[in-house]
């Protein structure tokens, strides 16, 4: 099997998957990355970590998302279809993550949200990203433009400056009980539930995370509770992913993740990245992403998380950077 059809074969497994695969699919995906992703195979080689040599999940080293910004991160040589970037104060450099195939974002992102939500076609998808719309290459934006346009429902759309139109569409929806998602950046939810507060009990209100400057940074339970009662909804739900990440986690409230088949998390100690933290202990949230077959599966996110029980998470803020200095040295020896 070749490389080109080496991918091709991830691509459809990953599509099919109903569980996390077993160790030696995940094994054999890290030895085709660890060979032909340059990137990670020099990243691996200043770790001195022989991959053929890692014999369990535990022993891969995650690659910091810092990569993204200054590399082409990707298993082998392919013309990507899109570029996905990452949202940046002005003058820092943002990520990029190299798209394998448009197809397979749109879909594998859809089984993500249908995997704890159903039907995806069933709902009315309402988009609140205004810090996203404004800039190029957002793949939380491409994500709900697929989600909109899967949607069957004539009101489904993107919402940027008209809040009326959108309190409107709102109310509407409660009193027919249509399946319904608000899915937005959460200083646009904070922003719309102080101006119109409403009932929206049994619709889904879905932050994404990240007050991106517009507001003053508080913690998810503080910006929930708020929300909740402005809504009347019992709960907030919140999407978890990154530009570096192609699948995405959910919360159904309080602010605890559960992963689709196509993840893993590890929670490692933060003054030592290769190494396990301690049960019920917080650390540095790992993600192994299967959908990131074509570029780097096995991801430090830079996010400080807790492992609340088996297969979920919380997240507790990012990491401070600066307590990891084996790894910026090595990041530094990669630029």
């Amino acid at each position: 099997m070749n490389r080109t059809e080496r991918l091709r074969h991830y691509e459809q497994m990953v599509l099919n998957l109903t569980e996390f695969p077993d160790q030696e699919w995940v094994l054999e995906l890290f030895r085709f990355q660890a060979t032909t992703n340059p990137v990670y195979k020099k990243y691996l080689a200043l770790l001195g970590k022989d991959p053929s040599r890692v014999s369990k999940l535990d022993d891969i080293p995650f690659l910091p998302i810092e990569f993204f910004k200054n590399h082409s991160v990707k298993a082998g040589s392919w013309n990507h279809q899109q570029v996905f970037t990452s949202s940046g104060t002005t003058g820092l450099q943002t990520s990029k993550h190299y798209l394998y195939s448009e197809s397979f974002y749109k879909q594998h992102s859809q089984n993500c949200f249908e995997f704890f939500y159903g039907d995806l076609k069933e709902y009315c998808v309402l988009a609140l990203l205004p810090a996203y719309l404004e800039r190029k290459g957002s793949s939380l934006v491409y994500m709900a433009d697929h989600f909109i346009k899967t949607s069957t429902d004539v009101d489904s759309g993107f919402f940027l400056d008209d809040w009326r139109s959108l309190a409107t569409v709102l109310q509407k929806k409660k009193q027919s009980d249509q399946k319904t998602l608000l899915l937005g950046v959460s200083f646009a939810i904070m922003d719309f539930s102080e101006q119109y507060s409403m009932d929206l009990s049994d619709i889904i209100i879905m932050e994404t995370g990240g007050m991106k400057g517009r507001r003053a940074e508080i913690p998810r339970s503080e910006m929930h509770a708020s929300v909740s009662v402005l809504f009347n909804t019992g709960h907030v739900h919140s999407e978890y992913g990154m530009t570096e990440l192609l699948s995405q986690a959910y919360s159904k409230g309080k602010g605890v993740f559960a992963l689709p088949p196509s993840m893993k998390f590890m929670i490692h100690d933060m003054t030592d990245p290769f190494n396990l933290a301690k049960a019920g202990k917080s650390g540095v949230l790992n993600i192994i992403d299967l959908a990131n077959f074509s570029t780097c599966s096995f991801i430090e996110t830079g996010d400080l998380a807790r492992e609340i029980s088996d297969g979920e998470f919380e997240i507790l803020g990012r990491l401070d950077r600066a307590m990891l200095r084996g790894c910026n040295l090595m990041y530094t020896s990669l630029s």
